[in-house]
C-alpha cells in the first residue's frame, strides 16, 4: 500500500493535470438543490406520476466511487445528506475521463435530472460535472471512521467528516443555543453584549487569564463571568437582560470543564431565586421539547424525566443525607478539615473553610443528584453576591440545579445592599491574601454602580455546554465543544 507521502504526491500530480484543464478551485458554482432537497423533489415528482425530475444542480464531497467500464456511480455528500450520481461515457464524452483525476474527499458539482435506479436509489443522471475542490489528503477510512479520541478532538473536521454522530451532536448543540435565546426573548428579556476584557475578573470564584493591552499599556483579565456588568444594567434601568457569551477560567480540564465555555446569564428586576427556579424548570422543558421533541432524556444508564416536577432539597439537608454531617456544627476550618480527614478526602494547601466545604460538597453530595434537583439555601460564606435569608442570617437565597451528578445552573436573589456587599467582598479579599486563589474578588466599578441603587432581582448563570451534554447524552464536555482545549501535540 502506498505511504501517506506517496498518496499526497499522487494527488498533487492530479491537481497539476486538473489545473492544465481549468480551475479545480473555482470561486463559485451554481447549486440549485441540496442533496436532501433533490431526493425530496424526486419523491414529489413520483407522487405526481412522473419518473424523473427536471434538471437540478448539486454539489458536495465525493464519499464513494464505483467505476464500471463505461459507467460510474458516485456518492455525493453535503450538509443535508447524500445523493448518488450516475455518469456515463456516452453522455459525457471526454468529461468522463476526468474520473481518473478524482479521489475520495474531492468536492464535485454536477447537474442533471433525478431518477430512481432499479435498486430504488435516488440518482442524478449527470449531464455535466466538474471538480470544484481537489483534496490533497485522503478522507478517514470509511467503515471505521475516526475513533482515536486525540484525533477526533484535535482534527475535528475529520471527526465531522467521518462520524454522523458527531455531526448530530453539533446540530443539537447549535439548536440548544437558539432555543435558549428564543425562550428568553419570549419572556421579554433583552439580549446584550458586555466586555470580554475586564479590569477585574469578578462575578465568580475562579482564576482568570491575563493579557496585556499595548496601546493602553495595562493588563486586562479575560472575563470569568458575565454577572457584574449585567447587574450594572439593572442599575441603569434595564429590568430584564440576558447574555450568551464565552467566559474564560484558567483552571484544570476534565470531562466537565474546559478553560473557555459558553455561559448564559440572566437578571430580572423584582424577581427572587424561587422565581428564577420556576423559570429554569420551564426553560429545560422548553429546550428539550423544542430540540429533541421529548422531555424524556436517555443518558447512559439513566433516564431523566424533565416533565416531572424537579426535586427540591437544601444544601444542609443534602450534606446530612449524603455526607453524614451538619456543616453548621463545623464553622471553623480545623473542624471541617477533620470531617474531610475522616472521609479520606485530601485537601490542597492553602485552603480556606470555604474551599474545604466546597470540596466536601462536590465529593460527597453532588454524585448522588441524578434526577434534576434544585439545591436551595447555601452558607453565606460561599455565596458573597447573594442576599441573606430573612430568618437565617448565615444562609443566603441561592440555588443550584443538579442532574447526573453535576451542576447545571446557579442562581441568587441578588445582594443589592452596597454596604454589605463591600463588607463581604473585603472578607473575600482577606482570604485571597491568605493564599486561597479561588475567591470572589472586589470590583470597585461594580460597587460604585451598586451605590447608585439596584432593584431587588433574581440572577441566573448556566454553562450551556452542560445543558448540551445532558440533552445529547454525552459524558464529556469535549464532545459538545467543537474545538476543546488540548495539551500540545506530542
Amino acid at each position: 500500500m502506498p505511504s501517506e507521502e506517496e498518496l499526497f504526491a499522487l494527488r498533487i500530480e492530479k491537481r497539476e493535470r486538473l489545473l492544465r484543464q481549468g480551475d479545480p478551485y473555482p470561486a463559485s458554482i451554481e447549486r440549485s438543490h441540496e442533496a436532501a432537497e433533490a431526493v425530496a423533489l424526486l419523491e414529489t415528482a413520483e407522487a405526481g406520476g412522473a419518473a424523473e425530475t427536471g434538471a437540478v444542480a448539486v454539489a458536495g464531497r465525493l464519499t464513494a466511487q464505483r467505476v464500471m467500464g463505461k459507467a460510474a456511480f458516485l456518492d455525493l455528500t453535503d450538509g443535508s445528506g447524500r445523493i448518488q450520481l450516475h455518469l456515463q461515457r456516452d453522455v459525457l464524452g471526454e468529461a468522463f475521463e476526468q474520473l481518473d483525476l478524482v479521489d475520495l474527499g474531492d468536492f464535485i458539482a454536477a447537474n442533471g435530472k433525478v431518477f430512481r435506479t432499479r435498486t430504488g436509489e435516488a440518482t442524478v443522471a449527470v449531464a455535466e460535472w466538474q471538480v470544484i475542490t481537489k483534496a490533497l489528503r485522503p478522507m478517514p477510512e470509511k467503515w471505521h471512521g475516526v475513533t482515536d479520541t486525540e484525533t477526533r478532538y484535535r482534527q475535528r473536521y475529520l471527526d465531522l467528516m467521518a462520524n454522523e454522530r458527531s455531526r448530530e451532536v453539533a446540530r443539537i448543540s447549535s439548536r440548544v443555543v437558539s432555543s435558549v435565546r428564543r425562550f428568553f426573548e419570549g419572556r421579554g428579556f433583552m439580549e446584550v453584549v458586555t466586555p470580554v476584557l475586564q479590569a477585574e475578573a469578578g462575578g465568580a470564584a475562579a482564576r482568570p487569564f491575563v493579557t496585556h493591552h499595548n496601546a493602553l499599556d495595562r493588563d486586562f483579565n479575560l472575563r470569568i463571568a458575565l454577572e457584574l456588568h449585567l447587574k450594572r444594567l439593572l442599575v441603569g434601568g434595564l429590568d430584564r437582560v440576558f447574555e450568551i457569551g464565552r467566559v474564560f477560567r484558567n483552571e484544570g480540564v476534565s470531562t466537565r470543564h474546559n478553560p473557555e465555555f459558553l455561559m448564559l446569564e440572566s437578571y430580572e428586576a423584582y424577581a427572587d431565586y424561587r422565581d428564577v427556579a420556576a423559570m429554569v424548570e420551564e426553560l429545560y422543558r422548553h429546550v428539550a421539547q423544542e430540540v429533541l421533541g421529548t422531555m424524556q432524556v436517555e443518558h447512559g444508564e439513566h433516564r431523566l424525566d424533565l416533565e416531572a416536577p424537579f426535586a427540591r432539597t437544601t444544601f444542609r439537608r443534602a450534606l446530612l443525607e449524603h455526607g453524614g454531617f451538619d456543616y453548621t456544627e463545623h464553622r471553623d476550618e480545623a473542624s471541617l478539615r477533620a470531617v474531610a480527614a475522616e472521609r479520606n478526602i485530601s485537601i490542597k494547601e492553602p485552603a480556606s473553610w470555604i474551599t474545604v466545604l466546597d470540596l466536601l460538597w462536590s465529593t460527597l453530595a453532588e454524585p448522588h443528584l441524578i434526577q434534576p434537583t434544585f439545591v436551595f439555601d447555601y452558607p453565606v460564606e460561599i455565596s458573597p453576591l447573594a442576599k441573606r435569608k430573612v430568618d437565617e442570617a448565615e444562609t443566603v437565597e441561592r440555588f443550584e440545579l443538579f442532574a447526573l451528578g453535576f451542576e447545571l445552573a446557579n442562581a441568587y436573589s441578588e445582594l443589592n445592599d452596597p454596604v454589605e456587599q463591600r463588607e463581604r467582598l473585603q472578607e473575600q479579599a482577606r482570604l485571597a491574601a491568605g493564599g486561597d486563589d479561588e475567591i470572589e474578588l472586589a470590583d470597585e466599578e461594580f460597587l460604585l454602580a451598586l451605590e447608585h441603587g439596584m432593584p431587588p432581582a433574581g440572577g441566573l448563570g448556566m454553562g450551556l455546554e452542560r445543558m448540551m451534554m445532558l440533552l445529547t447524552g454525552e459524558q464529556s464536555i469535549r464532545e459538545v465543544i467543537l474545538f476543546p482545549a488540548l495539551r500540545d501535540r506530542q
